[in-house]
């Protein structure tokens, strides 16, 4: 099925965390970084207990390797 897509979600990843994708990507089989980030988001989405932002989180709190408050 066709999904006009025309807004562009620009993201920076670290080395690591590019790699971490790739290698997911590889293992799934998924045609491209694209694809493998839309899958990755719509499991995230799907998923239960997600925690929600709460106002004062800055995008720099969010990683995807680690977890929050590990940063730093």
């Amino acid at each position: 099925m066709y999904r006009e897509r025309n807004e562009r979600l620009q993201i920076m990843v670290s080395p690591e965390e590019l790699s971490a994708l790739d290698d997911w990507r590889f293992q799934q089989r998924m045609p491209s970084r694209a694809s493998a980030v839309r899958e990755l988001l719509r499991r995230g989405l799907a998923a239960e207990g997600v925690e929600i932002a709460e106002a004062h989180e800055k995008s720099s709190d969010f990683g995807v390797i680690e977890k929050r408050g590990d940063v730093g």
